[in-house]
């Protein structure tokens, strides 16, 4: 296979993964382009390759750097912006897992500490029912907050790097 064709499938494949995961198709298609290259790319370059307009680009390009999965470079000469991704597997998961955490989790942290707090009215068995669910629902969540935490903290720990090397060359 052409690497330039095994590059779009993973292109594709990442984009409908990201899609799954309730990022947009076209953000995680850039991502994967900017990933699958060894070097920085321009918009135009990124809009030839995947067939998105200027304005989708720019947008996606502007979230990707917001979640610190891609910089910005400029080169001596050029008046294009360039673009790269982090090649860095443990930097995008621990940077992507931050991102959900301050996204997802966090407001139904807040949410939920708010509702434990609240008194509510209503039928007694059903108030405790409600009651009961979101304190369960809380405990979880906030297992799940320190379970990420736990592995971003794993992830800068030089230790368990080799560690985690050694398993995977196994």
């Amino acid at each position: 296979m052409e690497l330039d064709k095994a590059k779009m499938e993973f292109v594709q494949t990442w984009g409908a993964l990201g899609s799954s995961w309730g990022i947009p198709r076209s953000m995680a298609q850039i991502h994967a382009l900017l990933l699958s290259n060894k070097n920085e790319l321009s918009t135009e370059e990124i809009m030839e390759a995947i067939q998105l307009s200027r304005g989708n680009v720019n947008i996606n390009l502007r979230e990707l750097i917001n979640w610190k999965l891609v910089s910005k470079q400029n080169k001596l000469g050029e008046r294009k912006e360039f673009f790269a991704a982090s090649h860095n597997i443990w930097e995008i998961s621990k940077n992507i897992m931050q991102e959900r955490k301050r996204r997802e989790l966090q407001p139904v942290q807040d949410l939920l500490i708010s509702l434990k707090n609240e008194s509510l009215e209503g039928d007694d068995e059903e108030v405790l029912h409600f009651k009961e669910m979101v304190k369960s629902l809380d405990e979880f969540i906030s297992q799940m907050d320190q379970l990420s935490e736990l592995m971003i903290r794993l992830n800068d720990n030089m230790f368990f790097k080799k560690v985690i090397q050694m398993f995977q060359n196994n």
